[in-house]
């Protein structure tokens, strides 16, 4: 009993239960656009480039507005921060199925259609996490934490797979955005039903504030705090080399073959992959509030993470390819949790949205910046260099960077330093 997921978080705050069910119904719609976006730029172009570009226009947005929307967390009730947005992101949604019904075919409109979705996520969702250490009590954040890759992990499953089927089922990308726009209200609807959440202020202390300004002190705060520093910099090293999303559409078409029909099916199939890992590992999540020294568990997974990434490019054979996909993301669920739990416990809530802009930059922009790395190599030397490649330079910056870091191996959850 104790190996599978703990479920106290939900029991003891209503406000994390309705975030948490929210994000379950929501990640699915979400993750079934990401696939429709892909699957769309594909079939207008035929150039993996061109899906790689996806994570560019992701990226930028999320690198400005993830760090200004940090600050945003810090100085504004972060209620009206994450409803705010969450109205943005679903505009997008209804800015995707328009142009898919009115059939008007242009990548750069999706590009800036991406760019908006991006700017918009970049500024809530350090909102969001910093939200769950205020409604959630503190020993039970490694639990919370699980519960919400759980959720995340069920999007990205369910939502490839539904994505993908629809697609080859009406040879249109219309019902998976018709879907996202459907399922992202139950966001809003969690958002509007928060307490407020106004900035927390310590006598004596300035009153919190957003701009630049309020960014670069965030940057003052992290300077010397190794620990946070590698959680950060472990993640960005197994998004930007170990991460092969780009290229799902061309291994897809090239590895397997097929019709439309069954290069779309394939590809839900492989998008789904690491996230059927993440899920069951998610479930089977008991164990992790044990887990003391939290460093080495996240370096571990990562190392994990890139030897499966690179078998994966190394056996086309499919269903040994997904299960590759799933040891991949059952690891990276282990990495995220942990990561989380560090970055919430060892910053001070003032600092918090700051630093979960930061965290959002890193865990967000990390995959975009890898899509147009991988998405570039595949173009100079195939798909099959291209992961294979990213796989060892995965597992080997992570160990090299661990070895640099001693202290990072040495975190002690029971005493959390930054």
């Amino acid at each position: 009993m104790a190996l599978l997921a703990d479920l106290t978080p939900l029991r003891v705050s209503p406000a994390y239960r309705r975030l948490w069910a929210s994000l379950s119904i929501s990640s699915v719609g979400q993750q079934m656009t990401s696939v429709a976006v892909g699957f769309q730029v594909w079939h207008l172009t035929h150039s993996s480039f061109a899906v790689g570009l996806v994570g560019l226009f992701q990226l930028v947005p999320l690198v400005g507005f993830g760090l200004y929307g940090g600050t945003l967390s810090d100085a504004f009730d972060r209620r009206t921060v994450g409803l705010l947005t969450a109205i943005g992101m679903w505009f997008t949604s209804v800015m995707f199925l328009s142009q898919s019904v009115l059939s008007v075919n242009s990548v750069w409109l999706l590009y800036v259609v991406i760019a908006l979705q991006s700017a918009c996520f970049a500024i809530g969702n350090p909102a969001r996490q910093a939200i769950i250490p205020r409604i959630v009590p503190g020993d039970l954040l490694p639990s919370a934490n699980a519960l919400g890759m759980l959720t995340f992990n069920l999007g990205f499953t369910l939502g490839p797979l539904l994505g993908g089927a629809l697609i080859a089922v009406t040879g249109s990308v219309s019902s998976a955005y018709l879907i996202d726009t459907v399922a992202y209200l139950a966001m809003i609807w969690a958002m509007w039903r928060l307490p407020s959440l106004p900035p927390v202020v310590i006598p004596g202390d300035a009153i919190p504030r957003a701009g630049w300004s309020a960014v670069r002190e965030g940057f003052a705060f992290l300077r010397g705090k190794k620990n946070l520093q590698m959680s950060f910099y472990e993640d960005i090293i197994a998004m930007v080399f170990g991460m092969p999303r780009a290229l799902f559409p061309a291994i897809a078409t090239h590895w397997y073959g097929g019709s439309i029909r069954e290069v779309a099916t394939v590809l839900g199939v492989l998008s789904a992959g690491p996230s059927v890992g993440a899920l069951i590992s998610g479930i089977f999540s008991g164990w992790l509030h044990r887990v003391r020294w939290q460093g080495r568990a996240v370096v571990g997974a990562i190392v994990t993470w890139g030897a499966a990434i690179t078998c994966f490019g190394l056996f086309h054979f499919l269903p040994v390819a997904v299960l590759m996909l799933a040891i991949a993301g059952a690891a990276d669920n282990v990495s995220a949790v942990f990561r989380s739990t560090i970055l919430q416990s060892a910053t001070p809530d003032e600092f918090r949205g700051r630093l979960q802009g930061v965290f959002t930059v890193v865990v967000a922009g990390g995959p975009r910046l890898g899509d147009v790395e991988a998405g570039a190599v595949a173009a100079l030397a195939g798909e099959t260099v291209s992961v294979v490649s990213g796989g060892i330079a995965c597992v080997a910056l992570a160990i090299g960077l661990a070895r640099a870091v001693p202290s990072f191996m040495k975190y002690d959850a029971h005493h959390p330093v930054p």
